[in-house]
């Protein structure tokens, strides 16, 4: 039986740990390289944060908007506030003044 011993190269020094090194090689990749990489998996959390924040803030505007058109829907005075206000009618032998006085 011969004895057979691997030569470390000459261009890795004597103190580095080859399974090491394949270790930290290997979790810089974990962290830098592909899909599941930390570093795009924080950009997708942030992005997902961002739009369920999104989302909220849409959800918050929609029932807004179906209260108001549920008041409007049932109210007729406000009905009549609305197109009075924003549309400028008027009911029949009415006169209405608008002017730019703030």
């Amino acid at each position: 039986m011969s004895q057979f011993k691997l030569k470390r190269p000459k261009f890795i020094p004597r103190w580095v740990n080859i399974p090491l090194l394949v270790f930290i090689t290997f979790v810089l990749l974990l962290i830098f390289v592909g899909d599941n990489s930390f570093v795009r998996s924080t950009e997708y959390r942030t992005q997902i944060n961002d739009l369920k924040s999104q989302i909220k803030n849409l959800e918050d505007s929609a029932s807004m908007y179906e209260a108001k058109v549920n008041e409007l829907n049932t109210d007729n005075e406000s009905l009549e506030h609305l197109v009075r206000e924003k549309y400028g009618m008027k009911r029949i032998n009415e006169e209405v003044y608008i002017t730019d006085i703030p």
